[in-house]
């Protein structure tokens, strides 16, 4: 049965939970062994962290 509440089933609210702390977990990890993360920021993939590659204007 589908759910036009628009709010998710308890269910579906459980594995968007557990989808959220894994990728905190991710991110977390990755900070603190140093390493870039790449995320989707205002509607574009971003290279973020101290050792993230810099982006070079090819003059393209």
């Amino acid at each position: 049965m589908k759910n036009t509440s628009g709010n998710p089933s308890p269910q579906a609210a459980a594995m968007l939970k557990a989808l959220q702390d894994a990728v905190t977990q991710a991110l977390e990890r990755k900070r603190k062994l140093g390493q870039y993360a790449v995320v989707w920021q205002d509607g574009r993939p971003v290279m973020m962290g101290d050792d993230a590659p810099v982006k070079r204007d090819r003059g393209l």
